[in-house]
């Protein structure tokens, strides 16, 4: 199990010296929901140790990369899966305004991609070399994009990631933004099943990539002189002709949460969550239609051992 370890390491090196102080027990600390199953299972995990260690806790809907000006203002105290490869800009601007502070590495391990299930190699001969989706763009056409293939992008709200990709690497693509991560899922499924064309946008960690066998197309490596520098990689004409960068999942916290709930914000400093523990929640709740707080209720009872010293070591 290697939930929380170096979470625990750390908990247990600060905590050695002083547990810190509760702080203002009474008001509730509001911790933010974003739009994808993954965010909601890590939110609630630290919410129930938060929870466990004595504080009120609330659970606020917000939107991935609107979240920012209401963690400035203090009406949202903590995000807890933030993506750098599909952050906003007004994250950074509340970085630099000292409004929102950085409080540690979830732990995941992350990828996002252009990705497609496996069978579609005998579609697209080449797969999963990028170059191949040049000639086979029309495997993927339906009404709305021929004579474009289509791609399936993220939510609106997420971003253009894909659209980006298929602009820069001057790909016959059209990016068509899903509804929601649940549509996202429907597509894989209804093409698993008809094993019919897809091409989306995706990330790991996520059930579905060992669920419905989904594979990445292999781009060229993103880096920042791709992201700047038309001149860098295969279209001289255009940026963003590359990967995603690797992703980095971290946690942020409303600039004041510190002084007011001194160890709370020790726990969600030190917390950290693996792919081997996320995934199998994800699962539960997407797969077989649980609860996610009956999932993370499950978890939080079978895993006592690993999230409670993290706690103690804040309190006590």
């Amino acid at each position: 199990m290697k939930t929380l370890t170096l979470g625990l390491a750390a908990a247990t090196l600060a905590g050695s010296a002083m547990a810190a102080e509760m702080g203002a027990v009474d008001d509730p600390i509001k911790l933010a929901i974003n739009e994808w199953t993954g965010q909601h299972i890590t939110t609630r995990v630290a919410g129930e140790m938060l929870k466990a260690a004595g504080y009120e806790v609330e659970y606020v809907t917000a939107g991935m990369l609107n979240q920012f000006q209401a963690i400035a203002d203090g009406d949202i105290h903590a995000t807890l899966e933030i993506w750098s490869s599909n952050v906003s800009d007004e994250y950074a601007k509340k970085i630099d305004e000292g409004t929102v502070v950085e409080i540690g590495d979830l732990g995941l391990d992350a990828k996002e991609g252009i990705a497609y299930p496996a069978h579609v190699e005998e579609m697209c001969p080449g797969l999963p070399a990028w170059e191949a989706l040049k000639d086979c763009a029309q495997t993927f056409a339906t009404a709305d994009t021929i004579p474009q293939g289509r791609l399936v992008d993220y939510p609106a709200d997420w971003g253009t990631p894909g659209a980006d990709r298929m602009t820069g690497l001057d790909l016959p693509f059209k990016a068509v933004p899903a509804g929601s991560e649940g549509a996202l899922i429907a597509e894989l499924r209804a093409s698993t099943d008809r094993k019919s064309p897809l091409l989306l946008t995706f990330w790991q960690p996520h059930w579905a990539m060992s669920a419905y066998d989904v594979k990445f197309v292999d781009l060229p490596v993103g880096n920042e002189e791709c992201f700047n520098d038309p001149a860098w990689g295969p279209n001289p004409n255009a940026i963003n002709d590359c990967d995603f960068a690797p992703s980095r999942i971290f946690k942020a916290a409303w600039a004041g949460m510190e002084e007011k709930w001194p160890a709370a914000y020790e726990i969600l400093s030190n917390y950290e969550l693996s792919v081997e523990d996320q995934q199998p929640m994800m699962g539960a709740v997407d797969v077989d239609g649980k609860p996610v707080e009956e999932v993370v209720d499950t978890w939080m009872a079978e895993n006592e051992s690993e999230w409670r010293p993290v706690v103690e070591a804040a309190t006590e």
